[in-house]
């Protein structure tokens, strides 16, 4: 086995591995196959390419989304610098211009004297060598048919989408408004455009989204959806109030022209730095592309909407991580092979960066012939991996950072603080960040 490590994906895990395992010194060779193959969600041939949301969740202090980054900061992520440097306003998440982010990204990976970026597609996992799989939830076939036969096991399967983005000139910004909610934003500004519906317009937009023609009528039944990425108009099946109590919750923003909450809304997030784009915030769908076009002009504001990129539905693929993978993201079967990134078993842009970035740092250890081990269980990386390599494989379903998969405070803790949430996710977050400090010196 030799001291180069194989990184299977450029997305965001496998270019986060490939800087962590190269900057640790052994010489790595990273494939991508696009542009050579794309996929189906997929437009460029970027590295680092965000398909979904341009949005890398909360930066609200304390929140369990904002302890998993600043994990990352003080591991020295590469793709949370690069995500710094392409940061647009998103209120308190951390929002970025994905071009700008694939650019930074592929600027670094390129200019790394240790790493090798080959565009090919690689369809079996290279055997005798230390190997990370990052091919994300669009694995190819015949990769996927390979990973199958090392792991001995089937895979499984969720389907996802992805939001639209519309045109921010065709806004119609006499119907809708800047805010953020409860007038909270990083900087103090409105971050988010709001349209705003009444109960009448909201009756009939839901009403639209129930009558509408899918685009994939072939869908299998068995097949889940991931209930954190539910399509809007599964929602809108789930009940008339559902949309109301999710993406199109009203609370906390203030209509200027009302001086009162809408009944419902529908946010518009800025998708690049020259603010010439919007994403419609947690409006993935599976729509016929007209029926998009249709329905979602009836929001206020959206009359005259153009857009850029439709709805669009995929399949993900995905192991059965608890069944497969130590909690330092190698195989049991095979330690000389690891997974990182959603097809690892996590959903998120943080949580794919983060699994890139563990397995990275231990590939390079087991490269060198150091201890392999993954990190204390009482921070948010070193519970993400217990999570996937712990949970019951029988349902198996992946997972973003949560503070339930957090060991709980000691039962004083817990007593005194019983009353107080934000207290007790403060304490949470401060042992999580003490415990990293103990395992930095010797792992980095």
């Amino acid at each position: 086995m030799s001291s180069r490590i194989h990184i299977l994906g450029g997305g965001l895990a496998g270019c986060e591995a490939a800087w962590q395992a190269a900057n640790a010194g052994p010489r790595v060779t990273l494939y991508e196959m696009r542009p050579r193959r794309s996929t189906p969600a997929h437009k460029t041939g970027n590295l680092a390419e965000l398909v979904c949301s341009n949005s890398l969740k909360s930066e609200a202090e304390h929140s369990a989304p904002w302890l998993l980054k600043q994990e990352l900061r003080r591991l020295d992520s590469l793709l949370l610098r690069c995500a710094s440097a392409a940061r647009v306003p998103g209120g308190q998440a951390l929002t970025v211009d994905r071009e700008l982010f694939a650019a930074e990204v592929s600027r670094a990976i390129l200019a790394h004297p240790s790493i090798e970026l080959r565009r090919e597609e690689v369809e079996f996992i290279p055997e005798n060598e230390i190997v990370i799989v990052a091919t994300g939830p669009l694995t190819s076939d015949a990769l996927a048919l390979d990973i199958a036969r090392l792991t001995s096991s089937a895979r499984l399967y969720f389907y996802d989408s992805i939001s639209p983005i519309v045109e921010a000139d065709s806004v119609d910004m006499s119907v809708a408004f800047r805010a953020s909610r409860y007038g909270k934003s990083l900087d103090g500004g409105g971050d988010y455009v709001n349209c705003p519906l009444n109960r009448e317009e909201y009756d009939r937009f839901v009403d639209a989204l129930l009558e509408a023609q899918a685009h994939t009528p072939h869908i299998a039944d068995d097949v889940p959806y991931f209930e954190a990425c539910l399509p809007v108009e599964e929602l809108a099946r789930r009940g008339r109030d559902t949309l109301r109590f999710g993406p199109m919750k009203p609370v906390g923003l203030d209509d200027p022209r009302t001086g009162r909450w809408p009944y419902a809304a529908v946010q518009l997030r800025q998708e690049s730095l020259r603010a010439d784009s919007y994403n419609m915030v947690g409006f993935q769908n599976y729509l016929r592309y007209p029926e998009q076009a249709r329905i979602f002009r009836m929001i206020p504001g959206l009359q005259r909407a153009e857009f850029l990129r439709y709805g669009q539905i995929h399949r993900n693929t995905y192991i059965n991580a608890p069944a497969l993978l130590a909690p330092t993201l190698a195989l049991r079967a095979d330690p000389r092979v690891f997974f990182a990134g959603q097809i690892s078993g996590v959903e998120g842009y943080v949580e794919a960066i983060a699994t890139g970035l563990l397995a990275g740092r231990n590939a390079a250890a087991l490269a060198q012939g150091r201890p392999v081990e993954p990190p204390p269980r009482e921070t948010a990386l070193g519970s993400l991996c217990h999570y996937i390599s712990g949970a019951e494989a029988s349902d198996y379903q992946p997972a973003n950072i949560t503070f339930d998969l957090l060991p709980a405070l000691d039962e004083e803790t817990r007593a005194r603080l019983r009353r107080d949430r934000r207290a007790r996710h403060a304490e949470i977050s401060r042992r999580a960040l003490a415990a990293l400090e103990r395992y930095l010196p010797a792992h980095v």
